[in-house]
Parts: structure tokens; sequence; C-alpha cells
């Protein structure tokens, strides 16, 4: 078995790691940048080293930094979680190449099936089909238009070495392939380190489906069950569910079968997830993707298959002891994704901030995974994910229900969240009786009248309280408890106050100010779209902010002429901001 592994990631999945390793007696190495210094994750963790810098790509997209922890810590093995370098060959080798074991599929796997082109390209020659589209990198927008007025409209580019919805833009004419190819390869780069993308039809009325993989290196190869990722907003998962309701075995058993033929023609092994589409009775294959997935608790629930403990024990060269048939799935999970979202209006928000209150849901059949408590801060540089909350129950209306409760028990202050969102999902007689597709919240499901407000935080006392105060010595962290005064916040750096209202939304703007432009939420500004002079409409889109590796459009309230901008590319804004001027 592993000694010391190093987890190469962050938030609740680092943390969900740290606990299995702990179960198993293994050693655990925590990696952290400047925002990150007493975040959850590097609290459990046994040891943790700097890594340096705020954003994803000076921290977590690190190799050099990372690799120097491995050797610091002494670590024989790196688990990459979901994410930053989760799907990446080059990361991949070069962990191998230090002798240390990288607890995923082989370099050669990742590189087949974690570009999704060539993965396309993998499962036709398995004989399984994908979704019709071109199986080459874009190289200009022309080519996405060439392909739209070929099968007609929309389109989804997406992101080559991507997923979770990130670096993926459904263009809806020929007017909007520049701009939306242009974004999809800004948000490939910052989330992924690369930016190719690639074209596909984009289906009418489709179920996300996906079956999990469990292989090892002695040529054992499972599927374990599907889960149905259907309700998504800006294509990214908000609730999945196993088994797939209103779902026929005859299907689940050929995606089953599908799922492992893909894997065994790029000689996978390890935990992994291939995807499909789901329409008329008929699936296509979407994507593989090599790692260990957001939604993985619901299958572990069903199944009563700790995954992250087989990826631990595969890496180790352990052979999986049960065969196909000895897979059992008993009664339904759900889990719902918290994140640090305004879903008010439907428009979903970024909102960063920090979590003032955290009171966590129990009871019978209730999962909490976590990557954040009461005082932790979630910031704009990185996923939005606070937690992820799952339920099992004997049937899926059992289920359902239980879901409700423990949402209703789970209380967040100090961020928007998108627990209503949630709420409203689970209540709606299309999801009650499953009928829902990718495109049903967004299309369906009316979230206007939906409003959620952030109360201001506290104010401290001047009480003396034991706090630890964080240190590094030659890059790695320790904790030292010291007497404080209570208004002088934690050992680090101090956290941000949550703001105390969110205006506006993705999409669109507030305006504090008569002729203003200001942004709802903390960000940086990718794009200007206009100078000054330009005469805009109301709606028209003034610049792109990325906030938590999400784009959001800032656009006009009204229509006249741009009198003033007061930013640029690169610029770090904050809620409220005023960066344009119109009169």
């Amino acid at each position: 078995m592993l000694k010391k592994v190093l987890i190469a990631n962050r938030g609740e999945i680092a943390v969900r790691i740290i606990r299995t390793c702990r179960e198993l007696g293994i050693g655990t190495v925590a990696v952290y940048s400047e925002l990150d210094r007493d975040a959850l994750h590097v609290r459990l963790a046994d040891e943790a080293y700097a890594l340096g810098g705020s954003t994803a790509q000076e921290s977590y997209l690190n190799t050099e930094a990372i690799l120097n922890a491995i050797e610091q810590s002494g670590a024989d093995a790196v688990h990459p979680g979901y994410g930053f370098f989760s799907e990446n060959t080059d990361f991949a080798r070069a962990i191998t190449a230090k002798g240390v074991t990288f607890i995923g599929p082989p370099p050669e796997a990742i590189e087949v099936m974690g570009d999704k082109i060539s993965s396309r390209i993998a499962a036709e020659k398995a004989g399984v089909a994908g979704v019709p589209g071109r199986s080459e990198p874009l190289k200009s927008a022309k080519e996405v238009i060439a392909f739209g007025n070929k099968v007609g409209w929309p389109v989804a580019i997406k992101a080559a070495f991507g997923g979770g919805g990130r670096g993926m833009k459904v263009v809806k004419s020929p007017e909007e392939a520049a701009a939306a190819l242009e974004s999809a390869q800004r948000e490939a780069l910052s989330y992924f380190g690369r930016d190719e993308c690639y074209v596909e039809r984009y289906l009418t009325w489709p179920r996300h489906i996906e079956m999990q993989i469990l292989a090892d290196t002695h040529g054992n190869t499972l599927w374990l069950g599907e889960r149905d990722c259907s309700c998504q907003r800006r294509h990214q998962k908000l609730i999945e569910e196993s088994p797939a309701a209103e779902f026929p075995d005859e299907v689940r058993q050929a995606m089953g079968a599908a799922a492992v033929k893909v894997s065994e023609a790029c000689g996978y092994f390890n935990a992994g997830t291939v995807e499909f589409l789901y329409q008329d009775g008929e699936f296509f294959f979407l994507e593989m993707n090599t790692r260990l997935q957001v939604e993985h608790p619901v299958t572990e629930l069903v199944t009563g298959l700790d995954l992250v403990a087989w990826q631990l024990k595969i890496a180790a060269g352990e052979e999986i002891p049960f065969a196909q048939s000895d897979v059992r799935r008993l009664g339904h999970s759900i889990e719902v994704r918290i994140n640090a979202e305004d879903p008010s209006g439907g428009r979903f928000t970024p909102s960063p901030g920090t979590l003032t209150r955290f009171a966590q849901p129990s009871g019978p059949g209730v999962r909490l995974d976590a990557g954040y408590e009461s005082g932790d801060t979630v910031s704009q540089y990185y996923d939005n994910l606070i937690a992820k909350l799952v339920v099992w129950a004997e049937d899926r209306e059992g289920a359902r229900r239980r879901m409700l409760r423990a949402l209703e028990e789970t209380i967040i202050e100090g961020v928007a969240t998108t627990i209503p969102a949630a709420q409203a999902i689970l209540s709606h007689p299309d999801f009650a009786n499953g009928i829902h597709s990718t495109k049903w919240v967004e299309e369906t499901l009316d979230l206007s009248g939906l409003v959620v407000t952030i109360d201001p935080p506290q104010e401290e006392g001047d009480a003396k309280v034991l706090r630890t105060v964080t240190t590094e010595v030659a890059g790695r962290r320790y904790d030292v408890k010291v007497w404080m005064p209570e208004s002088s916040g934690g050992g680090s750096a101090p956290r941000p106050s949550s703001p105390t209202r969110r205006r506006g939304s993705s999409g669109s703007v507030s305006a504090a100010l008569t002729g203003s432009v200001t942004v709802p939420m903390q960000g940086t500004i990718v794009k200007v779209l206009v100078a000054v002079g330009d005469t805009v409409e109301a709606g028209e889109t003034i610049c792109v902010l990325e906030a938590m590796k999400m784009e959001n459009a800032i656009n006009a309230s009204a229509g006249g002429t741009v009198t003033e901008i007061k930013v640029s590319a690169g610029d770090s804004v904050t809620g409220g901001d005023v960066i344009a001027m119109i009169e």
C-alpha cells in the first residue's frame, strides 16, 4: 500500500481524499496557494507546503512548485483530484518520471481520452458512436460557421482538454461564432492550461447519463452503474442521481458495455467515467473523464464501494477481487452541489466571500462533502463549489424528500448559494416524475421570482481568544497557538469581509449612479468591448468579467453614448465598482 499521498488539489475533493487516506493509514500532504494558507484541506492534512501565488496558474497549475513539494515531503504518490492537472498528460508524466505513483490512469490513456477530440476517434474505433461533430481542433470561427451551416444551429464549442462545462459555449447563429470561440478558449486556458476547442452538434432535448468505470492493472474492467446529471445551468451540473429515473434496463446494460469497450480501447485503469447523451432511446458517446468525478458519491452510496479507496488500491497494484456479476446497486442516491452563486432570477451570479455561518445537516442517509467551514473564504480565483450534499434512501421519492429535508437544515450565511435553486428543482413536478433534460433548468424551470439576500457580517468584540497563527519555514506550513484580540481575525492574512447584498447578475448590471455601469461581483476584467464615443443600446455587452472560473457579460442597463471607460483587460474589480459611464 502507498505510504504518503500528496493531493495536488484543494477544496472538498482534497478533503475527501485526505479522509479516505486517513482511514487506510496513509499519510497526507496538502499544497496550498497564498489564499488557501488556512483552508480546510490544509488544516486536515498531516503536513502542508506552500505553492505561492493566488491564481490557479500561479499555484495549483504550477508544475515546478508541486514537484518541489513532492521532493520536500517525500510523498510516494500524487492524487490529482478533479480539475486542474487531473487530466494533464504532461503533469502525469512529470510525476512518474520522478518515480512517484500517479493515482489515475496511465499517461497514454489520458493522452487519448483526456483530449476530447482523440477520445471521439477512439470511441468510434471501439464501435461506440459519438455526437456528430468535428474530430479536430478549431483553427477559426469560420470552421464553426461551416459546421453549423451544414448540420444546423445551434452547435456547441467545447474545450478539448476540459470538462465540467468549463470552456463550453452554445452558438446559436453564425454571428455569435467568433465571440463564443474566443470566450471558450479563454475559459479553457484559465481552468485547464490549454485552449484547444472543437465543435459538435447540440442536441435539442438530451439527458446527460454517465457510466462509472473501475479498472485495474490485471485486465479487469467493470461498470458500476449510471448517474443522471441532466440538471444543469451553463452546462455545469447542479444535481446528480443514481440510478437514472425512467431509464430502461436494456439501455443501461448496453451503455455499460459500451463504456467498458471505450475504456479497454485505450488501455485504461483506475476510476473513470464515460459520458453519454441520451435522447429518444438512443445514446451517443460524449467524452471520457480520466479522473474521479465530482458526483462520484452517489455511485458510492448505491454500490457501497469507496471509489477513492479503490483508486489508491489500484494505484498500489492490487487486483479488483469481484466480477461484473458481483456488482450490486441498492436504493437511490441524489447529490446537490452547493455553489457560491446567487440564483436570484435564475441568473446564477458568482458570489465569493466569507462564510460567516455554516450549519451542516445530519440524520439518516445524509452525507456532506465540504471544503469549507464557518469563517472560511470562497475566493473569486477558484471554483465556487462549497460542498456536496448527498443522500440515500430506498427509492427515488424517498431520496428526493430526504434531500429536501437536508437542504432545509443546511444554513450558509455570508455568501449566496444555489440551495434555493436546488429546492425549486427538487420540488418541481417534472423532476419528481423524471421528466427533464440538460436544457430543462434554463428553458423550463421558472426562477424569475427567486430572490436571495445576504446578511451583513456581524461586528466582533475585543475579547481575547486563543487563535492558531500560521507560519512557514522553508515552504512548509506550521501552526502556532497565541492569544489575540477577537477582532484581529485569524492567524494568516485577514479574511475579506462578506458583501452586504449582491446586486445585478451575470448578463446584467446595476446602476448605483445615474449613467454608470457597475459590476455585480468581484472578479477580473478579461475584455472590454466598447470605447469612449461608442453608441450602445440597453442590454449590449460592455465588458466580460471572469469570476470563479466563469465568464460573465456585463451589459448596459440603458442606451446612450459611452463617455468614460474606467477599466481595461486584466484589472481586478469589486462588486459595485463603476466600470463605465453612459450618457
